[in-house]
C-alpha cells in the first residue's frame, strides 16, 4: 500500500510491532477520539484489544489511517 503524498510531512513509522492509540495519534496527526470513531466506520481498521480494552495498532493499521486521513 502506498502512502499518499500529503503524508510526506508526517513522521516515519518506527519498526515496532504494536503502537498505542497515543502513538498512532501522533504518527498520523489525528486525535484519539477520531481514531475510536473511525474503528466503527471503517471495517478494515481493527486494532488488537488487550489488558482492559487497551487498543494496540499494527503497522498496517497506521497505513490505513494515513490513507483515510
Amino acid at each position: 500500500m502506498l502512502e499518499p503524498k500529503n503524508n510526506a510531512q508526517l513522521p516515519p513509522i518506527p519498526g515496532k510491532r504494536y503502537f498505542t492509540i497515543g502513538e498512532v495519534s501522533e504518527l498520523c496527526g489525528v486525535k484519539p477520539h477520531v481514531l475510536r470513531y473511525w474503528e466503527q466506520e471503517f471495517p478494515q481498521l481493527k486494532p488488537v484489544k488487550r489488558r482492559g480494552n487497551r487498543r494496540y495498532y499494527q503497522r498496517q493499521d497506521v497505513l490505513v489511517i494515513r490513507q483515510i486521513r
